[in-house]
Parts: structure tokens; C-alpha cells; sequence
């Protein structure tokens, strides 16, 4: 009863520490509870888009959307494409910093997009998904698309329409909250797994490579998005980053999946006091299209490949490579194996033909248990960090010195 009683991250920490330990000492006892973990992430998985069609629809039906909240939503989305770029930015940095060159051997499977079109077509098309198959493969830029349509027309149904239609928000919000209880079990049971099968030996080899890009994601969270946040709201911005890493990163670094993770974040939104409004529309498009891990995976992997090939990269092509990853990233999750399979893409614009570009991929796929956990942390952290600093920017302040709700 007194664990019980702790908060959920203390109790999340010693779910981590008894997985890690039981999957150390008895990988065979440990590897079946996996099925937690995998239980816990499909319970997530399957609310989540209910539970986006749902908030969405209920916010604008039921309330007043005012110029403010569209201007708000607008300019998390311009922070969004910042701090995507940034983490580019920063990858190239340290990369030149501390080059890397890795050893290729195997090669990945898999059908890499040839051109950043097809990845942004594929964003597009998703927009226009049919409402149906959008809630079956969580396709939430469907969801989102359709969410707000419906919205916009239920705003002009019967007043007991749009009550019972917040009754049925609500409910599946609690449904998310009994989910999210669960973390702790679920954590277990992936940590438990993630040991008895992999354990820590096949990162040896990419040691290096793997602290490259932890470190390039570190520097994103806890120096990058602090500044930005300071320079969007004026006042000390690490309460609120320090914040949604506790409670977003933790999760999303264990579960790897931001699909999984919005149901979480749209809960810790609301217990920051944001404008529901706002985040229940940038919390799942971030989930899309904000990819700051994502922009520093395929910059640091493309250029790790030039350096092992001897290919000089200059700083207009280092230029080039920054933008070509931010708009790959905010694809990222349209492909299926995403962000990995977007290296070659990359890396076709140093001329590195596709099978050595596919035996990089092989080689994020051996330290993907590091960084796409990394990755998924830093990315659904800053969908609050950002949501939180466009809701409290000084710019929508009211111009009477009032503080905006």
C-alpha cells in the first residue's frame, strides 16, 4: 500500500530498476513478461485516436474558439519547424565536432521514400484519410482532419447534442487515466524484455556513435528548447522542460512509439492549466510532424556514412543536409520503420549509393534499443514544451498586463 501511494514516476523508477534487474538475472523469466509491456503500449495505441477525434470535436462544438487560440496553434506549429531544424543544426555541430566511422557489414531491410516529396505527399494524403480507416491504422492527422470539420459543423447542433458529445470526451478520458495507472506494469514488463533480449553487448561496437546522438538529443532538450521556451514566454523555462520530461519523456523513452504517448501528453496538458483548444489539436499533429529526435538520427547516421567513405562534406552541403532532414523528419513517422529509413535518402545527397546507405540503417537498427527510445523522449516531450510556450507567450497576453487562462 505505501508504493501505491508514491507518484507515478517514483513508481514507474522502480518498475525500471526491478525489469532491468530481473531481465540481468533470469533472461528466461524475464523475457515472456514482455506481454505487459506489449499490453500496456496496445492499450494506448488503441484509445489514442479515439480519444484526439473525440477532444477535438467536443473543444470546438462546445466552446468558442476564439482568433487567439488559431493564432496560438499557428505559432506552435512555427516552433515546431524551429526546433526541428535546430536539432538538425545541432547534430551537424557535433558531428563535425567528434566525426564518427562506422564499421558496415549486414544490410537492413525495407523500401526507403527516393525523394522528399513522396514523404511529404504521404503527410498530405494522410490528411484526407477516410474517417474510418483513420481511427483503425491511428492515422491522426486523419483523425485530426476530420475531428475539426465535424467540430465546426456540430457547432450548430442542439445544445444537448454537444453536452453528450463532452460526456463521451470525458468518459474516454478517464478510460486514458485508468490506462495511465498502468504505466508502471507496463514499463516492467518492456524493461524486462528489452534486457533478456538485447541486453547491453551489441551496442559495444557503436559505442561512440550511440552517445553521439544521446548527446546531440540532451543538448536539444536541456539547453536548445530552454532557450526557446525563454525567449517565447520571458521567464525561467526549466520547471516546465524538466516537467514534461518527467512526465512525457519517461514514458515515451520506454514505450518508443509517440503514437502511444499522446494519450499522456494530452493528460499532462491539461494538469499544466493549457488551453484545451490548443493542445488537443498541436498535441497530436506534434506527434506527426514535430521530430527534433528524428532530424538528429538521420543528420548524425548520414554523416557518420560520408566520414567512413572519405566523403568531404562542406558547410553549404552540411547547409543542405539540415533542411533535407528537418522536412524528412516531420515524415518520419508516415514510413514504416521511421526515421532509420530515411537515411538513405539523406545520404543520396552526398552521393552514397543505397546498399552502403542500407547498411547504415542496419546499423541504427542495432542501437535503436538506445536511440529510438532517446529519440521518442526528446520528440514527445517538446509537443508540451512548445504547446506550453505558444499557450503562455507574452505575445497573446492580454494588452491590460491580465495573465491569459
Amino acid at each position: 500500500m505505501r508504493l501505491m501511494s508514491l507518484g507515478l514516476v517514483p513508481q514507474i523508477l522502480i518498475g525500471v530498476a526491478l525489469g532491468a534487474a530481473l531481465g540481468a538475472i533470469a533472461p528466461a523469466v524475464a523475457e515472456p513478461l514482455g506481454l505487459l509491456g506489449a499490453l500496456f503500449v496496445g492499450m494506448l495505441k488503441a484509445v489514442a485516436p479515439l480519444l484526439v477525434m473525440l477532444l477535438v470535436m467536443s473543444a470546438i462544438a462546445n466552446r468558442h474558439e476564439s482568433g487567439s487560440d488559431g493564432r496560438k496553434s499557428a505559432f506552435t506549429l512555427l516552433l515546431y519547424l524551429t526546433g526541428t531544424v535546430s536539432a538538425a543544426v545541432v547534430a551537424v555541430s557535433l558531428s563535425f565536432a567528434f566525426p564518427q566511422e562506422i564499421v558496415l557489414s549486414g544490410v537492413a531491410g525495407g523500401s526507403p521514400p527516393v525523394a522528399v516529396s513522396d514523404v511529404l505527399s504521404d503527410v498530405l494524403f494522410k490528411l484526407i484519410d477516410n474517417p474510418v480507416n483513420a481511427l483503425l491504422t491511428g492515422n491522426f492527422l486523419g483523425c485530426l482532419t476530420w475531428a475539426i470539420l465535424l467540430g465546426l459543423s456540430f457547432r450548430r447542433a442542439s445544445s444537448s447534442f454537444r453536452e453528450h458529445l463532452q460526456t463521451l470526451a470525458i468518459g474516454v478520458s478517464d478510460i486514458v487515466r485508468y490506462v495511465i495507472r498502468l504505466a508502471p506494469l507496463g514499463i516492467f514488463g518492456l524493461v524486462c524484455s528489452t534486457v533478456a533480449t538485447t541486453g547491453l553487448d551489441a551496442l559495444a561496437g557503436y559505442a561512440s556513435l550511440a552517445v553521439l546522438l544521446v548527446s546531440c538529443m540532451l543538448i536539444m532538450a536541456l539547453v536548445v528548447n530552454p532557450l526557446l521556451v525563454f525567449l517565447v514566454v520571458q521567464r525561467n523555462p526549466y520547471p516546465i522542460v524538466l516537467k514534461c520530461l518527467e512526465e512525457s519523456g519517461i514514458t515515451a523513452f520506454f514505450t518508443r512509439s509517440s503514437a502511444a504517448n499522446i494519450p499522456v501528453n494530452l493528460n499532462l496538458a491539461k494538469k499544466l492549466g493549457i488551453s484545451e483548444e490548443l493542445y488537443t489539436v498541436t498535441i497530436p499533429i506534434g506527434a506527426t510532424v514535430n521530430m527534433a529526435g528524428a532530424a538528429i538520427t538521420i543528420t548524425v547516421l548520414t554523416l557518420a556514412a560520408a566520414n567512413t567513405l572519405g566523403i568531404e562534406v562542406s558547410l553549404g552541403g552540411a547547409l543542405l543536409l539540415c533542411v533535407i532532414a528537418a522536412l524528412s523528419a516531420c515524415g518520419a513517422s508516415g514510413v514504416p520503420s521511421g526515421s532509420l529509413l530515411l537515411v538513405p535518402l539523406a545520404c543520396s545527397l552526398f552521393g552514397i549509393p543505397l546498399d552502403v546507405a542500407m547498411q547504415v540503417v542496419a546499423v541504427g537498427f542495432v542501437i535503436s534499443v538506445i536511440q529510438d527510445s532517446a529519440e521518442t523522449a526528446l520528440n514527445s516531450s517538446t509537443d508540451v514544451v512548445y504547446t506550453y510556450a505558444a499557450d503562455q507567450s507574452r505575445l497573446f497576453q492580454p494588452a491590460v498586463g491580465g495573465v491569459q487562462s
